[in-house]
């Protein structure tokens, strides 16, 4: 048995052209203002300032105007916060990012806290995480959102399934568990503390690996036809590669994503979808 692959870049690409031609019709409605994205990238960390241009040059494409602010290692908890207030208070900035993780000195959980729900197109804000939790509508994180439009990709039937998510990040693991469970899924969180890992990966229809540690899922984890989800990103002997041992899982899937390939396009694809969803909301228009 190989698995289909599940090619995140061709579902990115289709997110992406449908999200362009609604920015342009948004922006003829308003009179040729586009929704706005500003970024806040703090430091010089190298990584950091790979994923904020990539984000930035996406905005363009789509038509999507960019606000690209730049900040030294050592501004200051005061300063960060007046530019975040500035951003909410800006009528032509749809949506607030800022790029994690930040300098020692500086509490990411504050700063993104400071952003307005209205503008949270990062889903990570105390009010946007409520309302996932309770069903409401609202923003939602991308990489989790991403993961759902890939599993409709492989036909993934979520009502009913089990689903295993290894990892409980509040970036992640737990936003992607809220989403399984609004489409019916039955669904298991694993962590560090789990006791018999590779037996509870093994009941599942559907197995979301999101930890960071290269090759930790095994090809005999899988249950045989399950549909595999990597969502990892590691170095190894110089390569790019993801939580889950790709050959050997391969063998024993339904479908299965690649790293790199899979959910990386299509988060930045849903960072996108969200501005325009957040211009949307503050203009009043459905």
């Amino acid at each position: 048995m190989s698995a289909r692959i599940i090619d995140g870049k061709a579902v990115a690409a289709r997110v992406r052209a449908q999200v362009a031609t609604e920015v342009a019709e948004f922006t003829a409605q308003r009179g040729g203002t586009p929704p706005g994205l500003a970024t806040i990238l703090v430091g010089d960390d190298a990584a950091s300032a790979v994923y904020v241009g990539g984000k930035q040059k996406a905005c363009a494409e789509v038509g999507i105007r960019g606000f690209d602010h730049r900040l030294p290692a050592d501004t200051s908890r005061e300063d960060l916060l007046a530019l975040v207030e500035q951003l909410n208070a800006d009528p032509e900035v749809s949506g607030v990012l800022c790029q994690l993780p930040l300098p020692g000195h500086l509490d990411g959980v504050e700063i993104t806290n400071a952003i307005s729900a209205a503008k949270d197109v990062d889903g990570l804000t105390i009010a946007s995480a409520g309302r996932l939790a309770l069903g409401m509508p609202g923003l939602r994180p991308c990489t989790p959102s991403g993961v759902i439009e890939l599993l409709a990709e492989a036909g993934t039937e979520l009502q009913g399934a089990e689903c295993v998510v290894i990892g409980r990040s509040n970036l992640f693991g737990k936003p992607m568990a809220q989403l399984l469970l609004q489409h019916n899924a039955t669904v298991t969180i694993c962590h560090s503390r789990t006791k018999d890992l590779a037996a509870t990966c093994r009941g599942a229809d559907v197995l979301i690996a999101a930890v960071g540690v290269a090759h930790l899922v095994k090809g005999d984890w899988v249950k045989p036809g399950a549909v595999v989800v990597d969502v990892g990103m590691n170095r190894l002997d110089g390569k790019l590669t993801g939580d889950v041992d790709f050959a050997a899982a391969s063998e024993v899937a339904s479908a299965i994503t690649p790293v790199p390939g899979g959910v990386g396009p299509t988060t930045i694809a849903f960072l996108l979808r969200n501005t325009l969803e957040a211009a949307r909301a503050q203009a009043g228009v459905a």
